[in-house]
């Protein structure tokens, strides 16, 4: 499997759930070409090393907006269970309870993946926030040049009431 099409692979299914970036247990098993069911046997034998932080079962809720929003075909395709979600940290642990040759090479692209993830969220943050800055200053030039344009405007308007004359009489007018 190229290392590319891996990443795309992995960056497909790291969902954003209760504001963590996770993957399902199955997404996971499926990637490291075990059973699901294989996989929570490891982590039950090891649950010490998945701290709620690490890794969490979702709710019936949770499930079902999991099913509706990111097209998953029914509940039944996630196996009949709530599935348990892994974050960045619970699937580095993984990689202490699965040994397999493939589990340790798709573990390194997971963990890439996610860092790659990082760089692009804080580009997009200081992108955002160069953004809002120049906006700001734009914003500051508008108010200066339409107070610019009202003065000329004002210059320009001829006046309203009658001037008196200025200057000398000649013969006496």
């Amino acid at each position: 499997m190229s290392s590319l099409v891996l990443v795309e692979r992995i960056e497909g299914k790291i969902l954003l759930i209760k504001g963590q970036k996770v993957m399902l247990d199955r997404d996971l098993a499926e990637l490291y070409g075990v059973k699901a069911i294989r996989l929570r046997e490891q982590v039950k034998r090891n649950i010490k090393r998945f701290p709620p932080d690490f890794m969490f079962q979702l709710t019936e809720e949770e499930t079902d907006i999991l099913v509706s929003h990111f097209a998953i075909p029914s509940k039944k395709h996630l196996g009949g269970y709530l599935p348990y979600v892994f974050t960045e940290q619970g699937v580095a642990m993984l990689s202490s309870v699965l040994n397999s040759e493939r589990a340790i090479l798709v573990n390194i692209q997971i963990m890439r993946t996610f860092t790659k993830l990082r760089e692009i969220l804080s580009t997009h943050k200081e992108l955002a926030h160069k953004l809002a800055e120049h906006e700001r200053k734009i914003e500051r030039h508008d108010v200066e040049i339409k107070a610019v344009f009202e003065a000329i405007r004002q210059l320009m308007t001829p006046p309203t009431k009658e001037m008196k004359k200025i200057g000398f009489r000649h013969g006496g007018e």
